[in-house]
């Protein structure tokens, strides 16, 4: 998966509905959240993704991936999101992508650390 597709995906992920969410998340995955609940596994995240508003906007710094072997890359970047009802959240996070197929690449890892507003 190039760079663009990378942070394309990313941002699907946060702004996505929660059918996008469920196709892209492994059930295998673990998730440590900035907010609670703090630790989920990967259907855990799509049901607590499923009952919860999407972030509205969305934007990404200090973006890096590494491709460790084929078929697995991290993703690592800041995030700044928001919701009408949440003005403003920063986290610093990474996310691990493993393929499964040619062109078909799950989530099986995201964590969030919370960074305090710029």
């Amino acid at each position: 998966m190039d760079d663009a597709r990378v942070w394309s995906f990313e941002r699907d992920l946060w702004i996505g509905d929660a059918e996008l969410y469920a196709r892209s998340i492994d059930d295998a995955c673990l998730m440590v959240l900035a907010r609670p609940p703090f630790i989920l596994t990967g259907a855990e995240a799509v049901d607590a993704v499923s009952a919860t508003p999407r972030w509205l906007d969305v934007e990404f710094s200090e973006q890096r991936i590494s491709r460790p072997q084929e078929g697995l890359l991290v993703a690592a970047y800041r995030v700044r999101a928001s919701t009408p009802e949440v003005e403003s959240f920063e986290a610093h996070c990474s996310t691990t992508y493993r393929r499964l197929a040619h062109e078909e690449w799950r989530v099986v890892q995201h964590q969030q650390a919370a960074a305090p507003l710029a």
